[in-house]
């Protein structure tokens, strides 16, 4: 495949066949969890960090108090608020030991990943899946021909879209009222 028609579509087909798998009850169930928060923080490596920013943004966007651990103005966790770790395997380094830091702070700690048996089951309260594998066992598993780990981390940006989609219909949010939480100084 070298077309680029050709390339879009897969990636695209990749995508819809993720997200059309994923159990509704587990993002009802992280929806409250955010609704219930006072303050919500995301933490994740490399691109999979770039997608929970923006996931971070489009929320605060909604009025939710976002915060992106290690930013400069983070503040203190504490057990009314919520994390939101974004890792694939559940196994990387740095969002476990958050992971584990948020329980000892009794906070609530929500996964989105593709492995529900990973190590950071062990501090999840929840637990989104990307049904994302290299190779699926069940029909609803997605096998990828994208670079790396590019499925997960593009489907995780378009489940935070679709995720603040479902609070502006569920609250009944006017978008125009939204433009107070954008950012004016641009």
């Amino acid at each position: 495949m070298v077309n680029y028609k050709e390339a879009a579509g897969v990636i695209t087909n990749e995508i819809t066949s993720t997200l059309n798998n994923v159990d509704s009850q587990e993002i009802e169930q992280l929806i409250e969890q955010i609704n219930q928060a006072e303050k919500v923080f995301f933490v994740g490596v490399g691109r999979v960090l770039l997608s929970l920013k923006s996931i971070a943004k489009r929320l605060a966007h909604l009025g939710v108090q976002t915060y992106v651990v290690g930013q400069i103005t983070e503040p203190a966790m504490t057990e009314k608020d919520l994390l939101i770790v974004g890792s694939g395997s559940g196994e990387t380094a740095f969002p476990l030991i958050i992971a584990k830091k948020a329980k000892e702070l009794n906070a609530t700690v929500a996964h989105i990943g593709t492995n529900p048996n990973s190590s950071m089951s062990q501090y999840a309260d929840a637990f989104v899946r990307l049904p994302i594998s290299s190779n699926p066992e069940t029909d609803e598993e997605v096998q990828s021909y994208q670079p790396m780990k590019s499925l997960f981390e593009q489907s995780l940006l378009l489940l935070g879209d679709t995720i603040a989609l479902m609070i502006v219909k569920k609250e009944n949010i006017e978008l125009h009222s939204l433009w107070e939480y954008h950012a004016n100084l641009e």
